[in-house]
């Protein structure tokens, strides 16, 4: 690590590195895949090539090398999704979860379908198997995409589709039981199940959360490799920085690139005061000599999300900004030391709030005025919550961000974010590439 001399380094945007980026398999250290460097031919890289100047064939080469051998979401796997629910049900003594539309219904069943005001969804149980809730007209459409669970029970429009809830009840032994909801439906569903009466509405969320929490090797490779697709556009997008760039340009460099690695993705930026802003302003900026660059985004990579946020200065940083930048950087380093197996998220939180204090930002939200991070997987904000008096433990396999920031409303906003994954003994951050210091804000470290 770098010491403070040379942490408080600066240089002009142009001495941001944009090395040769490596080509990336996987492996597995500590219960999670790590990527390590393709083998060396000539002193670079054996895909090596400069990707601020990347031309297409680079493009189509680092897509093949980070694509490559990608793993699959197959049937074991829903089904091994469908089979932790019930495990959480029978903890949870729920008799029953319905999923309609939305990301748990392809999460747990491959099923991709419109949400309407017709219902459409699932019921699972531990004590039967799977069941349909389907509009009449919709039964063979629905037998074309349907891959788990064959009984397909449906209402017609005249009829109200919320009694069969308490029918199915009754039929799987468990007359007046609990069905737990999906955090995700809409109030109406919730609410025409409870008037309809013979079943306890409850929330499903301790079941899709818990299941989802934790991810399998398979989707945190996806995580890995998405978030190192993120980063090296980042670094494409932040090598053509310059005076009178526009937002939009500057975004449509970093779109571009992901759709060059083969996947949709891009990447937010807000320039000099409108950094500030956590989540952005309407006021319209274009780049000027000695404005900070504060780019936020991701991509999905077969249905996983990338979360990842750098702060650039063009030109030459003020004594202040120098101050706020290595306060935030020693935030996330203490964030980053605080997590591991059995670590509680609001203690994690804590001690990033603890960098600030002794930074002279304070450790509540005047200027840090956000959570830590958040849970990250088949959508880019989930459960569980890096945030104060959040209790949770921490568990293997949790997926996390990790972005603690520092606005200066009228003057600029920094903010440094990772995706991680937590292991027995500490955390992975999901696609290398950390920040090292201002002047190499994207590393070439896995």
């Amino acid at each position: 690590m770098k010491n403070r001399r040379d942490f408080l380094k600066t240089a002009a945007l142009s001495a941001i590195g944009v090395a040769a980026a490596p080509a990336l398999n996987a492996a597995v250290r500590d219960g999670v895949p790590t990527l390590h460097s393709a083998a060396v031919r000539d002193g670079v890289p054996a895909s090596g090539f400069a990707f601020a100047g990347m031309t297409k064939d680079g493009a189509e080469q680092i897509q093949a090398d980070l694509l490559k051998n990608l793993p699959e979401i197959v049937r074991e796997d829903y089904l091994a999704r469908q089979e932790k629910a019930r495990e959480w049900m029978l903890k949870s003594n729920i008799d029953a979860l319905f999923v309609e539309g939305g990301n748990n219904l392809g999460y747990f069943t491959n099923t991709a379908w419109w949400s309407s005001e017709r219902v459409f969804g699932f019921l699972l149980s531990p004590h039967a198997e799977m069941v349909w809730i389907c509009p009449a007209f919709e039964k063979a459409r629905a037998e074309e995409v349907i891959e788990y669970g064959k009984d397909i029970r449906v209402w017609h429009e005249h009829e109200s589709p919320y009694s069969i809830f308490a029918d199915y009840l009754k039929s799987i032994g468990k007359p007046g039981g609990k069905i737990g909801v999906d955090p995700n439906a809409r109030s109406f569903v919730n609410e025409g199940i409870r008037r309809a009466g013979g079943a306890q509405v409850v929330d499903g969320s301790v079941i899709t959360e818990n299941t989802r929490a934790v991810k399998t090797a398979k989707e945190i490779q996806l995580m890995d490799v998405a978030n190192r697709i993120t980063k090296l556009a980042f670094k494409k997008g932040f090598a053509q920085l310059h005076e009178g760039m526009t937002t939009g340009e500057f975004s449509k460099i970093v779109s571009q690139a992901h759709t060059d690695m083969g996947v949709l993705g891009g990447g937010g930026p807000l320039f000099g005061t409108n950094a500030a802003f956590p989540h952005g302003t309407k006021f319209i900026k274009t780049l000027e000599q000695g404005d900070v660059v504060l780019v936020d985004g991701g991509c999905s990579l077969k249905g996983y999300k990338s979360d990842v946020t750098r702060t650039a200065i063009l030109g030459k940083p003020s004594d202040e900004l120098k101050k706020v930048f290595e306060t935030v950087w020693n935030a996330q380093q203490a964030a980053f030391k605080a997590i591991h197996n059995g670590a509680i998220c609001g203690d994690v939180d804590a001690a990033a709030r603890k960098e600030m204090a002794k930074g002279g930002y304070g450790a509540d939200y005047e200027y840090f005025t956000h959570r830590l991070g958040h849970g990250i997987g088949t959508e880019g904000h989930e459960f569980p919550y890096l945030v104060r008096n959040n209790k949770l433990k921490m568990t293997t396999g949790m997926t996390f961000t990790n972005e603690p920031g520092l606005y200066l409303y009228g003057k600029f906003g920094v903010r440094i974010e990772d995706s991680l994954v937590v292991t027995d003994n500490g955390c992975k951050i999901l696609g290398g590439m950390p920040c090292l210091s201002m002047d190499n804000i994207l590393s070439d470290s896995l």
